[in-house]
């Protein structure tokens, strides 16, 4: 995966779809201080870049979870992942609503879901994991066969590593903090001596002694 790892981070950088800031953090909503910024939509609107996650994250599902039978992307960034990635892999696929509908049919999960089917969720990116838990939470309720999660950016927080074992959620991501903050330093988006912040905002995050070091 290192391959895909250096490709995927130098696509997201090129286009700010991760952005670093450790001179001016941004905040939050949460009100911790980030000095990273990151929103994979602007993916969507990059065609070659595009190109580069949705192959790799058809070519990722097929490495890791070649019995997948549905994908399931997460409201809303993962939808239009999974809908890209389920046409290059010929696969259906669907969505779990962040709460039930209060009309209609009151669907949580949308797209045909049956029992024991094999499912992939695809989500943007990972942090705590409590988003993408949640999703695999309402699938499994639904009955089906949670393979694992395939997303495009991991930050390697502890608690989303803990919450996801304890869960026994497998992830598989494109590229991951650790591996854009090389890239960073290596094509001077941010100064070598700024890795060791980012990396010990990564540790904690509730810890804002990186700043101003």
């Amino acid at each position: 995966m290192a391959d895909i790892e250096t490709l995927i981070a130098k696509d997201l950088l090129s286009i700010k779809a991760v952005f670093f800031r450790p001179e001016e953090p941004f905040t939050w909503a949460s009100g911790i201080k980030s000095p990273v910024y990151c929103d994979n939509r602007l993916t969507l609107t990059a065609p070659a870049v595009r190109t580069d996650v949705e192959t790799s994250l058809a070519e990722t599902v097929k490495k890791y979870y070649p019995e997948v039978e549905v994908l399931m992307g997460t409201s809303t960034a993962g939808i239009a992942h999974a809908a890209i990635v389920g046409h290059l892999m010929n696969l259906p696929m669907g969505y779990v609503r962040s709460g039930a509908k209060d009309h209609g049919r009151q669907n949580q999960i949308e797209g045909r879901l049956e029992k024991g089917q094999k499912v992939v969720v695809i989500e943007d990116l990972i942090s705590t994991g409590g988003s993408v838990l949640e999703v695999v939470d309402v699938l499994r309720e639904a009955g089906a066969d949670v393979l694992g999660v395939v997303s495009i950016f991991t930050y390697g927080m502890k608690k989303g590593i803990e919450r996801l074992a304890a869960a026994n959620v497998e992830n598989h991501s494109l590229t991951n903090f650790d591996k854009i903050a090389e890239v960073a330093a290596e094509e001077g988006y941010i100064k070598e001596s700024d890795i060791k912040r980012l990396i010990a905002f990564r540790n904690n995050p509730s810890d804002e002694s990186w700043i101003g070091k």
